[in-house]
C-alpha cells in the first residue's frame, strides 16, 4: 500500500561530529528534503545497540537510519565500522521477524555532506513509498474519525 510522506516517521540515529552536523548544515543551506525525519543525536554511532534501533520500531518508526562518520574516519576509531556491524545484525533480526530489512539502513557521510544527509533521507523515504507502513504500528480507533483505525503515531 503506497504511503504518504507527511505519515511516514522515519527516526536517524547521528553521530554528533558528522552526519548531525551534515544534516545541520543541510538546514542552514536550506536544503529542502522530506519532514519526515526525526533526529536523534549520539555522540558516536558507535554507541547504537540492536535494541535501540528495534525499539524504534516498536514506538512507531517507519525506517530507521544510522548515519556516522566516513569509513576509517570515525572521531572514536572504530565507533562506524561497529555501528555497521549492529545495523546488519539488527536487519537480520528484523527479516527474521517478518519485516523488509530495507527499513534499516547505515549511512557514511562528512560534517561538510549536506546533500548526502539528504539523499539518505529521500532514499529512506523511497523504500517508504513503496513499502507502506511499519507492521509494527500499532493502529488506534479515534472517535473523531468515526471509529476508523488510525496508526499510532507516538514519535
Amino acid at each position: 500500500m503506497p504511503m504518504n510522506p507527511k505519515d511516514m516517521k522515519i527516526i536517524a540515529f547521528t553521530c554528533t561530529y558528522c552526519a548531525y552536523n551534515a544534516a545541520d548544515l543541510a538546514g542552514s543551506m536550506r536544503i529542502q528534503y522530506p519532514h519526515n525525519v526525526r533526529i536523534v543525536k549520539l555522540l558516536c554511532t558507535g554507541k547504537v545497540e540492536p535494541i535501540l534501533l528495534l525499539e524504534a520500531f516498536r514506538y512507531g518508526a517507519d525506517a530507521v537510519f544510522v548515519a556516522g562518520c566516513m569509513e576509517g574516519e570515525c572521531h572514536f576509531v572504530q565507533g562506524n565500522l561497529r555501528a555497521r556491524q549492529v545495523v546488519e545484525h539488527t536487519k537480520q533480526l528484523i527479516q527474521d521477524a517478518g519485516m523488509d530489512p530495507r527499513r534499516l539502513e547505515m549511512f557514511n557521510m562528512s560534517a561538510s555532506m549536506a546533500q548526502k544527509f539528504v539523499q539518505a533521507v529521500q532514499t529512506m523515504t523511497d523504500r517508504l513509498k513503496e513499502q507502506g507502513p511499519s507492521p509494527l504500528r500499532a493502529p488506534t480507533t479515534d472517535s473523531a474519525t468515526g471509529g476508523v483505525e488510525q496508526p499510532n503515531l507516538s514519535l
